[in-house]
């Protein structure tokens, strides 16, 4: 099997991407993609050897992607907006034989060492402003290679989530993962994404449920995807009606984006049937304002990177209930655990905990993590607590973990800890998500100034901003005397919300 495969099938005519106001048919794409194979295989690129994707949402990542995977390489998608710094800690992770990179992530690859790191071959496209890149656009033309049959526990995409110890961890997605949790979303009954759908591709694609909801159960279904290469509430609401979007995908924040808008309209939105949500808890009043606002409602699921990542789903006949995350999907199992390791009595809550061909196989050379993850006989430990009803439709009440959500982006205190740690100035610091407005949750950092020392705000602000993507540093620190801490100096987090 192959992922890669998914755009087979699929009439040579029918639209299979839309991108920079350009459409490439399916057909074309098979032949792109097969041309670039070509090119990879002449490279060297070898079934195995990872590829990093530094690209935005647009055609170049789509035709890199599914030929990286067609080789048998290891598609690793990064975000290309991330500083040097960060790119070359998942960089280093890693260790690429080569990188794409797009014009996205020029500030970024333009400060990285690429030979330090061991890269083989850098390709970007022409006019990206990338320095010391070989043409990515010589890559085509040349003779086709077919797509190479992989053993279904082959990794075919590692995914970076955030790791609970600061460091980069790399989920490791098999080819049977992805196709699985894209069979199991279509497998619930009703609202399956049609051929005929044209899908709003705006999650940014080194994001699991951009990867593969957006863009991997479109191509899979033979529908179209948008690729919108950056979110702007007003230019969205463009495309979908010009375009005729079918289905709108997003975190809840864009959806809220959306319906502040005051000369927007029903009628903008009037070819949408299916608005799904999930990558973060869906406030009531964002849902509420919504449906009132377009006559839609948003249909919330809920997922994680190690999951493939959808779990459970709002993407049914009729319509969804209030509050929940869904029902579980086909094809999986879902338990929920209590504080003593058990089964959570009817009605109480419990860690979600996910079985099923979806589940990832761990973590990119740490067994550790893995180990702390996912059980001996194949159990995903979610982190996240919810209730279930009669029905079998799912309620998120809480995290287990420290996580942060940052408009749908996943932000663990640990990593921006151990960058803001890194400052001579800084004695002591604890990181905790704060509401707000616009993004759900914002991270707040407490600091304990080094003695004699004398720090800025905004100081210490721009330096996390040189290490870490945007949406990970403090939008807010507060200067403290000290942390709040228990027995054995345990930090107490949540003396700090």
């Amino acid at each position: 099997m192959n992922l890669a495969a998914i755009i087979d099938g699929h009439p040579d005519d029918a639209p299979a991407v839309m991108s920079r106001g350009e459409i490439t048919t399916y057909g074309d794409l098979r032949r792109q993609t097969g041309e670039l194979r070509g090119a990879l295989t002449r490279l060297g690129i070898e079934s195995g050897d990872r590829v990093a994707i530094a690209m935005a949402n647009n055609w170049f990542f789509v035709v890199s992607y599914l030929a990286v995977v067609g080789v048998g390489a290891i598609a690793v998608p990064i975000n290309p907006a991330s500083p040097a710094a960060e790119m070359e800690g998942e960089l280093g992770a890693i260790r690429p034989k080569m990188l794409i990179a797009g014009a996205a992530a020029a500030n970024g690859v333009n400060n990285l060492d690429v030979a330090k790191l061991g890269i083989e071959h850098f390709v970007a496209p022409n006019g990206s402003g990338i320095d010391g890149a070989s043409l990515f656009d010589d890559l085509f033309g040349g003779e086709a290679t077919p797509i190479v049959d992989r053993a279904p526990d082959d990794v075919a995409v590692l995914i970076f989530t955030a790791g609970t110890g600061g460091s980069p961890k790399a989920a490791m997605l098999t080819h049977s993962n992805l196709v699985s949790n894209i069979e199991q979303a279509q497998g619930a009954q009703g609202n399956e994404i049609l051929a005929s759908d044209v899908g709003l591709g705006v999650l940014p694609m080194f994001h699991i449920f951009g990867l593969n909801v957006v863009l991997g159960i479109s191509l899979h279904a033979g529908a179209s995807v948008v690729m919108v290469e950056r979110f702007d509430p007003i230019s969205a609401v463009e495309t979908i009606r010009d375009r005729k979007v079918t289905v709108v995908a997003g975190a809840p924040t864009m959806f809220a984006t959306i319906a502040s808008l005051p000369r927007v309209t029903a009628a903008d939105l009037a070819s949408v049937r299916l608005a799904i949500t999930g990558a973060a808890p869906l406030p009531p009043d964002i849902a509420t304002d919504f449906e009132e606002r377009f006559n839609l409602p948003l249909r919330q699921g809920y997922g994680l990177t190690e999951a493939s990542p959808v779990v459970t789903s709002s993407v049914f006949e009729g319509e969804p209930r209030p509050f929940s995350i869904g029902t579980v999907l086909p094809g999986m199992e879902v338990r929920l655990i209590d504080e003593e390791g058990e089964d959570a009595l009817e009605g109480d809550a419990g860690e979600i905990w996910v079985r099923g061909p979806n589940v990832f196989a761990g973590y990119w050379e740490d067994a550790e993590a893995t180990a702390r993850t996912k059980t001996e006989d194949g159990w995903l430990r979610t982190g996240d607590v919810a209730i279930t009803d009669d029905d079998g439709f799912l309620y998120l009440v809480d995290r287990a973990k420290d996580l942060i959500i940052v408009s749908g982006f996943n932000v663990y205190p640990a990593e921006v800890e151990d960058a803001i740690i890194a400052h001579p100035g800084v004695a002591d610091v604890a990181v905790v998500g704060v509401s707000h407005p616009h993004t759900g949750e914002t991270v707040k950092a407490f600091v304990v100034a080094a003695g004699g020392v004398h720090l800025e705000e905004d100081q210490l602000i721009d330096f996390v901003g040189k290490r870490l993507a945007r949406y990970k540093c403090p939008t807010k620190i507060t200067f403290v005397d000290e942390m709040p801490r228990g027995l054995g100096g345990k930090l107490l987090r949540r003396a700090l919300r």
